[in-house]
């Protein structure tokens, strides 16, 4: 009795877009190598790469470009290294939907510590001026906040990624010269408010240590619309801008040092050396020396004690916030300290949400890093689950990748097909020469590898086959 054969078993490939909850001091692109680790050699990602790799070969596509095939991944909004969150990533052709999600609200939790403000505006950055906090509370905060919200104008980061005139910011401020104005951009905040207020020594958060000095910290002080009187220059910052220090400060001459040359000159005794080489006379060695009195002995250890100065307690705040496509939270947090009479700077930030992903949902849709470090039994249900959920409200059917045994098979025939095709494009092109193959050399037929005319421009591409 025959039996009919088992139908072959197909592949099915998952792409799309998914959320992952970003760790602090990982970057964005860290987060994508961390998961091409994962991906490019994960069973649920086999079918994408063999379908990729399979289309590249037949339209001759260089072997080491094969060769060295990942997974396709791409994020939707960076986030900083000390920033924790959503983010998103787009999986195939799921990179050609990350747009929509820059364009969307995001929702975020953030820290402003009050009375510092440094180049970055943020807690990583070098302090370039110190303010008065003591005024600062949480009415007077809550106050402010209100001209922060609605539909506002807001300048970027003066030490963001932007470029004006083909030139960082961030390198205006190191040169000190002229400094463009930075254009300010129209944001939405939908809302803003507190969510717990820090009075000052109830919290961790502390200022950067290091600071800017010299031109580098004018230039900055320029950049951020920090008043001189806000952030006096110190002695060094004086000097090394060539400023010079006043009379008044300048040391009184002294009879006695200047006019040294002109004293008579001491005898020499017995106990000094005659000149520079000689060796001076030994003392007895039984010879009683002078012990420092009690008083002396204490002001001599007093003066090696290292004198610390209290560390200071400026209060903070935790404040949560939805934001349309293009606001910066650290320039909100340094605005706002401003707004205060005093200094801002964001000591910590969470993305809690970017569009339909949040951290706070009911039915987490975020994948959580811990997860990858589990391993695939823990990861792989989990974003293949994120990834057929997406391509169902999109519409997609997923493509069906034959085993390698037919697909061998069929691949001389798919090859034709796929030149074919390309032929009967290039013909439809047009050109100076409409419906004709044109040569290297310029002529309706030349030699050598054929090219033909791509569109009314008459721009010429080379074909993937030669004459024989």
């Amino acid at each position: 009795m025959s039996t009919s054969p088992k139908p072959k078993e197909t592949r099915r490939v998952v792409e799309g877009i998914f959320a992952i909850n970003k760790p602090q001091w990982q970057t964005s692109a860290g987060v994508l190598r961390d998961l091409n680790t994962h991906f490019d050699k994960s069973p649920l990602f086999a079918p994408w790469l063999d379908f990729t790799r399979r289309n590249m070969i037949l339209s001759n596509a260089k072997k080491r470009n094969i060769d060295n095939l990942k997974v396709k991944l791409g994020h939707g909004g960076t986030l900083d290294p000390l920033a924790t969150g959503v983010l998103i990533v787009g999986v195939g052709k799921g990179t050609k939907c990350l747009q929509r999600f820059l364009d969307c609200t995001k929702t975020y939790e953030t820290v402003v510590l009050f009375g510092a403000a440094t180049d970055t505006y943020d807690a990583v950055g070098k302090v370039v001026s110190r303010a008065p906090y003591e005024h600062v509370t949480e009415e007077v905060l809550e106050k402010a906040l209100e001209q922060f919200r609605g539909k506002i104008m807001q300048k970027p980061s003066v030490f963001s990624a932007l470029k004006v005139d083909g030139k960082k910011m961030y390198e205006y401020a190191r040169a000190g010269g002229d400094i463009p104005e930075v254009q300010a951009r129209p944001v939405e905040v939908k809302e803003l408010k507190i969510l717990e207020w820090y009075e000052p020594g109830t919290h961790e958060y502390e200022w950067p240590k290091e600071e800017i000095k010299g031109v580098e910290k004018v230039g900055a002080q320029k950049l951020m619309g920090v008043k001189p009187q806000d952030a006096p220059l110190e002695a060094d910052d004086q000097e090394s801008r060539g400023l010079k220090r006043p009379r008044d400060e300048e040391p009184e001459e002294d009879d006695t040092v200047s006019n040294i040359e002109n004293l008579p000159k001491k005898p020499k005794t017995a106990d000094e050396p005659a000149m520079s080489g000689a060796l001076p006379v030994e003392q007895d060695s039984e010879a009683p020396q002078p012990r420092a009195t009690e008083n002396e002995a204490n002001e001599d250890r007093s003066s090696t004690d290292l004198s610390t100065e209290p560390k200071p307690k400026p209060p903070a705040a935790r404040l949560r916030m939805t934001v349309t496509s293009g606001f910066y939270v650290r320039s909100l947090c340094h605005d706002l300290g401003l707004a205060l009479n005093s200094h801002g700077l964001m000591s910590s930030l969470i993305r809690t949400r970017q569009g339909d992903y949040s951290l706070a949902s009911s039915n987490p849709n975020v994948l959580e890093y811990a997860d990858l470090e589990a391993g695939p039994e823990t990861w792989e249900p989990k974003v293949q689950g994120f990834l057929e959920e997406f391509m169902e409200k999109e519409g997609w059917e997923a493509e069906e990748v034959e085993d390698e045994e037919s697909w061998q098979a069929n691949r001389k025939e798919r090859e034709s097909e796929r030149q074919e095709g390309d032929r009967e494009r290039s013909y439809k092109g047009g050109g100076k020469r409409e419906g004709k193959w044109r040569g290297k050399g310029g002529g309706g037929h030349g030699g050598g590898r054929k090219f033909y005319s791509k569109d009314m421009s008459g721009r010429d591409y080379e074909s993937r086959e030669r004459d024989r």
